[in-house]
Parts: structure tokens; C-alpha cells; sequence
């Protein structure tokens, strides 16, 4: 066992390490490490909880349906809007019948705690909707059909 001086954050500590290849009998089983006890004045009370609010969503900005969605074949001659990645929809922009130009967001996906924009890829009309908000998706699921 070989005794080193080691500081953590001012804090000088006294440790006992085993040397590689020592004899067995004379290792002990449980490193030991000597602390010397903390002054009464750096010793901290527990922190109260933070409470952390979360700010309402406007209702204008998602849009949300009672009736479960149509989840049917896409017709020939629409354009799907597919989830690049798998995540979680947190927003969902458009609404059925709603005119959109390509770049418009459609959906906000969230994806490793990124909020990533699904837009257009075409002019046109939403004709579908297949998700909604709390929706977890994987990559290549329909999020939403253009006209």
C-alpha cells in the first residue's frame, strides 16, 4: 500500500492505494481512506426544493383533435411529411385543410431535448394530421399529408 496526499476543492484528504502486483495477504480487502472531520462552520443544511413552473403554451399555437386520426393509405397524388428521427411531438402547428407553403412548420418534434421543426415540402393543402401532441414517433412515421 503506497499513502498519498490527495486536495479536493481545498479539502486536503490522506488515501491508501494497492500497489499492482503486491502479495494478496498483505492487501486489505476495503481500501481505507482517512478524512479529517468537518469544521462545524462548512457544514451546509439542505437546500429547500426549487419549484420550477412551466409557462402555459398559447392555444392558438398547437392544435389538438378530440377524433382519433385517420391512420388509412396516403392517396397518389399527396406528399407526406415523415419524422426525420424518433422523439416526441410537443407542437403541432397545422390544422386539416389549412393552406401551407413549402417551409412552413407543420409539427415541432423534440428529439434529445431539441425542439426540431418539421416543415412543407410542397405547396398545398393538409388533407391529414396523423399526430398530436405527446405522440412519440419513430423515423419514417407519417406526421402529416399535403395536397
Amino acid at each position: 500500500m503506497k499513502k498519498f496526499k490527495v486536495t479536493v476543492n481545498g479539502q486536503a484528504y490522506e488515501v491508501e492505494v494497492e500497489e499492482i502486483g503486491a502479495p494478496a495477504e498483505t492487501v486489505p480487502a476495503v481500501p481505507t481512506v482517512n478524512t479529517p472531520p468537518a469544521p462545524a462552520a462548512a457544514v451546509k443544511e439542505p437546500q429547500k426544493p426549487v419549484e420550477i413552473k412551466q409557462a402555459p403554451v398559447a392555444a392558438a399555437a398547437v392544435h389538438t383533435t378530440a377524433t382519433p386520426l385517420p391512420k388509412g393509405p396516403v392517396p397518389e397524388h399527396a406528399v407526406t411529411v415523415k419524422a426525420p428521427m424518433p422523439g416526441k411531438i410537443s407542437f403541432v402547428k397545422a390544422a386539416i385543410g389549412q393552406g401551407v407553403n413549402r417551409g412552413d412548420v407543420l409539427v415541432v418534434l423534440e428529439a434529445m431535448k431539441m425542439q426540431n421543426d418539421i416543415t412543407a415540402s410542397s405547396d398545398g393543402t393538409v388533407i391529414d394530421v396523423r399526430v398530436k401532441v405527446g405522440d412519440n414517433v419513430k423515423t419514417g412515421d407519417v406526421l402529416a399529408v399535403i395536397s
